[in-house]
């Protein structure tokens, strides 16, 4: 049967059997993230929002493949180490920005007017609820977020959405999960970080990797935009990282 184009299948399938690795790696059960996961899904259907409804969040992903794909953009993926310049920089050429989580709090440090035209460029958010501040301004401003289920972070996508919910616009999502399960409703294009999981996305929706770049990401150093991490383990997190963008063949 052919996949609908909103279905986020993985650009390669290697990038599953990795996610059985780093579960292996760190002694996380599988039961766990499908139970996330599916309490997720759950929540969001019984939610009553309307721009949550399935039907809303496939044509979520199919807005984003037009914005990206079919006006055949540049997209600068924001990593956690992310810099002023960096983000200046990208600005000045037409291209579309995905924050990792929390460093969508970059764009609030730079000069208003030019917050604001990054803002603008900001075509989504790739977030597991724990990036802070960054996240929880681009919830409010009513961004489209890639909400991410994993086995331990059920109390943080909780939270987050209280804020979706209460927001003036609730923002447009997408469902993210971590499994080799099929979840009707719910994708894993692979990845593990938000920021692999960025690039993951980004070739899954269709961007050729010519059109990719990583900025402020790096494997050697937690970045200032991490949100709440335990550094020693958010170094091997990192590692991990490294691996999936390598599998993908994206530089950064």
């Amino acid at each position: 049967m052919t996949r609908p184009p909103t279905d986020l299948t993985p650009h390669l399938d290697r990038l599953v059997s990795i996610q059985d690795e780093f579960r292996s790696h760190f002694g996380w059960d599988e039961s766990d993230d499908l139970s996330s996961a599916r309490n997720l899904i759950s929540v969001i259907e019984q939610s009553g929002v309307e721009e949550w409804k399935r039907s809303n969040r496939a044509a979520t992903v199919a807005n984003i493949q037009r914005r990206l794909v079919l006006r055949e953009q540049n997209v600068a993926i924001l990593g956690a180490a992310i810099d002023l310049d960096e983000l200046t920089t990208a600005l000045d050429s037409p291209t579309l920005l995905i924050a990792a989580d929390g460093a969508a709090g970059a764009i609030s440090l730079l000069p208003e007017t030019t917050a604001e035209r990054a803002w603008s460029r900001l075509a989504f958010i790739v977030t597991d609820a724990d990036g802070g501040d960054g996240t929880i301004e681009a919830i409010k401003r009513g961004k489209t977020a890639f909400l991410h289920a994993h086995g331990d972070n059920e109390s943080d996508w909780i939270n987050l959405l209280k804020v979706a919910k209460n927001a003036t616009t609730p923002p447009p999502l997408v469902l993210t999960h971590q499994t080799s399960r099929e979840i009707p409703g719910m994708h894993n294009p692979g990845g593990f970080t938000d920021g692999d999981r960025a690039a993951c996305i980004a070739m899954s929706l269709g961007v050729p990797i010519e059109r990719i770049r990583m900025l402020g990401t790096n494997t050697r150093e937690v970045g200032r935009w991490s949100g709440v991490t335990e550094k020693k383990r958010k170094l091997v997190k990192l590692q991990w990282m490294g691996m999936i963008l390598q599998t993908l063949g994206i530089e950064y």
